[in-house]
């Protein structure tokens, strides 16, 4: 209860995916490996929920995610930005900063799927792809101190088989009608929050 009057809390869709998510000022590769990542983070910044304002300099935010120890490893981290601007008009961009294997974004920033190692005659999937940890600190590129906004953090999982596939095959058939066979489970935190009048609070 005292998680969740600090919003200091996340879900997911079914597996059990854990991340931290911290945001700050001068968050370095280096605080990654602290031996107390939650007493170290929020010394100088806040956990999820948590609110940053007043400083000229774009936040920096450390996000840290585990796959369910039962369940597929993950492909990518995400950052989710959403601001209002100048004209009050509302904005939102997905930011990849972590992610498995050797893919490279391309020049627009999009990253390559993944890929799909679920087998649709059995629904089992093969964790030869993915990642079971993924890390990253992040600075916002397109900080505008003037703005406020926010930022989540969305984990995604590699593809699993979704419950339309699983049933359908209890059911003896090859897939389930205008269903899609596999999904993409992930997690969510809640926001830390961005107001350009000062202070840090949590």
């Amino acid at each position: 209860l005292a998680a969740m009057r600090r919003r200091e809390v996340y879900a997911t869709t079914g597996p059990r995916i854990a991340v931290q998510f911290y945001g700050g000022y001068g968050f370095t590769a280096a605080d990654l490996t602290a031996a107390d990542l939650y007493e170290h983070a929020t010394a100088q910044g806040v956990a999820m929920g948590g609110s940053l304002s007043g400083d000229d300099t774009a936040p920096t935010f450390i996000v840290v995610a585990a796959r369910d120890p039962a369940g597929a490893n993950l492909d990518r981290i995400q950052i989710v930005k959403g601001w209002i601007d100048a004209e009050g008009e509302q904005h939102e961009k997905v930011f990849d900063v972590a992610w498995s294997g050797d893919r490279e974004t391309d020049p627009e920033g999009k990253l390559s799927a993944v890929g799909n190692t679920v087998d649709l005659q059995t629904g089992k999937v093969r964790n030869s792809i993915g990642a079971p940890q993924l890390s990253a600190v992040w600075q916002d590129p397109e900080f505008d101190a003037r703005a406020p906004a926010f930022y989540y953090t969305r984990v995604l999982q590699i593809p699993t088989a979704r419950h339309s596939l699983l049933d359908a095959l209890a059911l003896g058939r090859a897939h389930a009608e205008d269903q899609p066979d596999t999904i993409q489970e992930r997690a969510y935190t809640s926001s830390i929050w961005y107001s350009p009048d000062g202070g840090v609070s949590r």
